[in-house]
């Protein structure tokens, strides 16, 4: 079936306000970051809830829920404040292909930081003085920053991608969403604001893929940095002020409707 951009839009619409509610929270990742209150807590187990996210979302919830356990479920405190004994809270922890040598290595990263800088979202914007442009930059940054100490394990780099190497970047551009987005409705937090929701890059996973290709919003055939590009430039068209609220729509077409 073909859509006018008048039938297309409508659908955008109405899809988006269907699913983006706080009942969608407690069946997604996003619901790991809504365990907490303070800034520094959201962004860190927001960041571990986006990471992790790929397979079941029952499952992904269940790991990470063990992980902010581990954590003693005050991941910013734990991160830095810990000592050398507490570590071996971490030992053992796994989520597929990701392991307790990623998860050692970036609870290093995120001490690091955090030494120096209030709020992660400065591990975006280029610093000290001047933000970076355009998320591809930002991505791109962000992927050369973590991996900048000496002690980061080559392993660790396939869990965070960068369009720098053509990925899409799906999960690290749904934590994106999580932190920049913010409406009434309360699932996304909102609570960077050096970004605006006009520069995020729609996340793309599979059902939003396919879902997208059945409306015309994508036609470039390959997975990668170029295809997010379009589907959000497309996206624009709707709102240009906030294209990817509209991942609400794809996604929910995709996984609750089989669209």
């Amino acid at each position: 079936m073909s859509y006018t951009t008048a039938q297309l839009e409508a659908l955008l619409e109405d899809r988006y306000h269907r699913y983006n509610t706080p009942d969608f929270i407690p069946h997604d990742p996003v619901s790991i970051p809504h365990l907490f209150i303070q800034k520094q807590d959201i962004e860190i187990s927001g960041f571990f809830a986006s990471i992790l996210a790929w397979g079941q979302r029952k499952t992904i919830i269940n790991k990470c829920k063990e992980l902010m356990q581990r954590m003693d479920n005050a991941p910013f405190q734990f991160i830095t404040q810990h000592q050398d004994e507490d570590l071996k809270q971490l030992l053992g922890f796994k989520h597929r292909t990701f392991n307790d040598t990623d998860l050692l290595y970036l609870v290093h990263f995120f001490r690091w930081f955090y030494e120096q800088h209030e709020s992660l979202e400065e591990a975006f914007l280029g610093y000290p003085a001047t933000p970076l442009s355009e998320q591809k930059s930002r991505l791109s940054f962000f992927y050369n920053l973590v991996f900048s100490l000496p002690e980061a394990p080559h392993r660790t780099r396939k869990h965070i991608s960068t369009p720098a190497k053509k990925s899409a970047c799906k999960r690290i551009n749904m934590y994106l969403r999580w932190m920049v987005r913010k409406d009434e409705q309360g699932v996304d937090f909102g609570i960077w604001n050096r970004m605006s929701p006009a520069d995020l890059v729609c996340p793309c996973d599979v059902h939003v893929q396919r879902v997208a290709r059945k409306l015309g919003l994508i036609e470039r055939a390959q997975s990668d940095w170029a295809m997010a590009e379009e589907l959000t430039h497309n996206l624009k068209q709707f709102d240009p002020a906030d294209p990817v609220k509209y991942d609400y729509a794809l996604f929910g077409l995709g996984i609750e409707e089989k669209f």
